[in-house]
């Protein structure tokens, strides 16, 4: 399989929020003792609407801004990266999200959020784009989405309009259990559209949180196999990731880079994973070249962790190949 074939076509929507991230000028502080802090735009399914284009796929963006400069801000970012903004709706009422995010000293991430209620969280299924939906090939969501009327039913309409119209659903739950009532409403929300997707991806600790498993091991990660999964991901860092199928599993080792700012890099990896299979599904039952595509992946997680922010880091074409080429 050529992976240099200028990207994909076909259109791959992404559904959710989208933010901005204040980030302390100094790392290894709190937010306390930031002195300063700079503006980081993301949001989880943004990010990976942007990693498709950047690696020269179509993608659009599905959410709600706020009618505020940070909104405007927002769109004008997606915009630039010729991310679609047919999806995007304004609220005149509700604020932008905002996420104030400390890197630890151990490189760690702490957040605090606010979204009292957000822009995101009021999207209602009447503001749905549902043409836009429809002619998506891919439609990608999280789980943040789901936490509060009205977003929740825009989301589970969205999906299944998305799912009615021939799209394959991919499923990132991107846990952020600051903003749950409680750890057992993630896991049982989370779990609540959980056989709907044909791709779901989670990271290792994800894995933990959902399973109630300490164990990262192939016995844990199929207790979260559903007949209709096409593939299942566990990202695991510096470690790479594990791959399931109906018919084989497998591991991609990672690639070692001089790691700055873990975020983003999961959003990277799945947004390099859909841009690479859109136009040819068939990667999902052919091992082979489905383990290219993840050391593709893989790689294009690996980039955006050599640079401050998501966004900004998030790889072209030919920085993914020069690294692979140099492995």
């Amino acid at each position: 399989m050529a992976l240099g074939n200028g990207g994909s076509l076909s259109l791959i929507v992404s559904f959710g929020e989208m933010l901005i991230d204040f980030v302390p000028t100094v790392s290894g502080v709190s937010l306390a003792e930031a002195p300063g802090f700079l503006k980081a735009p993301g949001g989880a399914p943004a990010n990976v609407a942007i990693a498709v284009t950047r690696l020269g796929g179509k993608a659009a963006f599905v959410g709600k801004l706020g009618d505020d400069e940070f909104g405007h801000m927002l769109a004008g970012i997606l915009k630039e990266n010729g991310v679609s903004g047919d999806g995007i709706n304004f609220d005149k009422g509700a604020r932008t999200a905002l996420a104030f995010v400390t890197l630890r000293a151990d490189g760690e991430r702490e957040f605090m959020f606010y979204r009292n209620p957000s822009a995101d969280m009021l999207l209602t299924p009447e503001e749905l784009n549902l043409d836009l939906i429809r002619s998506a090939k891919v439609f990608h969501y999280g789980s943040i989405s789901l936490i509060v009327e009205p977003c929740r039913s825009a989301h589970m309409k969205a999906m299944q309009v998305a799912k009615d119209a021939g799209a394959l659903l991919s499923y990132d739950p991107n846990l952020r259990l600051p903003l749950w009532p409680s750890a057992e409403e993630a896991r049982e929300q989370i779990m609540s559209i959980w056989d709907k997707a044909d791709i779901i991806k989670v990271s290792d600790v994800e894995l933990e949180f959902l399973t109630g498993s300490n164990k990262i091991d192939d016995e844990t990660a199929l207790t979260l196999w559903h007949p209709n999964l096409k593939l299942l991901l566990v990202t695991l860092g510096e470690k790479g990731c594990n791959y399931y199928t109906k018919n084989f599993r497998g591991s991609v080792a990672a690639f070692h880079v001089k790691t700055v700012d873990t975020t983003g890099a999961g959003d990277s990896f799945v947004g390099a994973l859909l841009c690479k299979i859109v136009d040819d599904q068939a990667i999902l039952e052919d091992e082979r070249r489905l383990k290219e595509v993840l050391r593709f992946a893989c790689a294009c997680g690996a980039i955006t962790t050599t640079k401050k922010g998501a966004i900004p880091a998030l790889p072209t074409e030919s920085e993914v190949l020069n690294l692979i080429k140099g492995n």
